[in-house]
């Protein structure tokens, strides 16, 4: 067996993963993401038990229950480099032996729901309502770092974006993965469903105008418009992909919720975002309780 080496896989003083400060029996199998190191308390405010708290810079993780599940809540900053950081710290805790410093024989799955905030991109999706996403596209530039493999229909989805929503040249090598089947299918009832485009920054890459001109001013008109075979980008945001693709890769089952608080083409923002997250993290830990 190979031993990953420290300067690989950095534990602290007390055994912890470096970014998350999580010793493997402090996390749970099942796992809430939020990027709002703030909205973690949000969150575990519900849980029936609250079993540890840890935090190192932004990286808040909660461990408790709610009923008889095990859930650990856990947040990841802004953007998929982070995600990068998150993903691969939560796979380590679980498939990592740290006393030997060597990947685990038997790989434990863990199940990975985002519970975020994004923008709209279809008119008939209004503020405070929520969308799961289908597949997550990156406009990023994270998993192109890793070896992955797509199925026939991302691959041809993949496809039909790039002839119809062409990119600046060196702008983004988009990629797309699909949600977890296991998971979506429990989160139909009230949901909205499609693609999520996960964006490198909050400005220029979801085309907001302050006093930077942009290179790709028809990009949110592009995104609305696209269609391939019924399946239509409902939103975007600056997590989702990233999720879905290093999911993809180390083996484990994700999901990404938003709560929209803005939709682009209506012009409108949440009157009241807080209340909208609020309903989504009740209405997810009544069905997350149940997986």
């Amino acid at each position: 067996m190979t031993r990953i080496a420290e300067s690989e896989l950095i534990l602290n003083s007390r055994g912890a993963v470096y970014h998350l400060d999580v010793r493997p029996e402090e996390l749970a199998n099942t796992i809430i993401t939020v990027g709002d190191p703030d909205r973690v308390k949000t969150v575990s405010k519900h849980f029936d038990k609250l079993e540890g708290t840890f935090q190192h810079r932004e990286f808040v993780t909660h461990t408790g229950y709610v009923g008889k599940k095990r859930i650990s809540v856990v947040s990841t900053g802004i953007g998929t480099d982070n995600i990068d950081i998150v993903l691969n710290e939560l796979d380590a805790l679980t498939n990592i032996d740290f006393a030997t410093r060597t990947i685990k024989p038997m790989l434990q799955p863990l199940q990975i729901i985002r519970l975020g905030t994004a923008g709209a991109l279809q008119q008939d999706i209004p503020v405070d309502e929520f969308v799961v996403s289908a597949y997550g596209l990156g406009l990023d530039n994270l998993l192109p770092f890793y070896e992955y493999n797509n199925t026939a229909a991302e691959t041809q989805l993949l496809a039909a974006f790039q002839q119809q929503v062409p990119m600046q040249k060196g702008a983004a090598n988009p990629y797309i993965f699909a949600s977890s089947n296991l998971l979506h299918q429990q989160f139909t009832d009230g949901f909205h469903s499609g693609i999520t485009v996960t964006c490198p920054g909050f400005y220029g890459p979801q085309g907001r105008v302050l006093r930077g001109n942009l290179s790709h001013p028809n990009l949110i008109d592009q995104l609305t418009t696209f269609v391939h075979d019924g399946v239509h980008v409902t939103n975007f945001e600056m997590e989702t992909a990233g999720i879905y693709g290093l999911g993809r890769v180390l083996g484990h089952e994700c999901l990404s919720i938003s709560a929209i608080v803005a939709n682009r083409i209506r012009k409108e923002f949440s009157k009241d975002g807080g209340a909208a997250v609020e309903n989504l993290i009740q209405k997810s830990l009544a069905i997350i309780e149940n997986i």
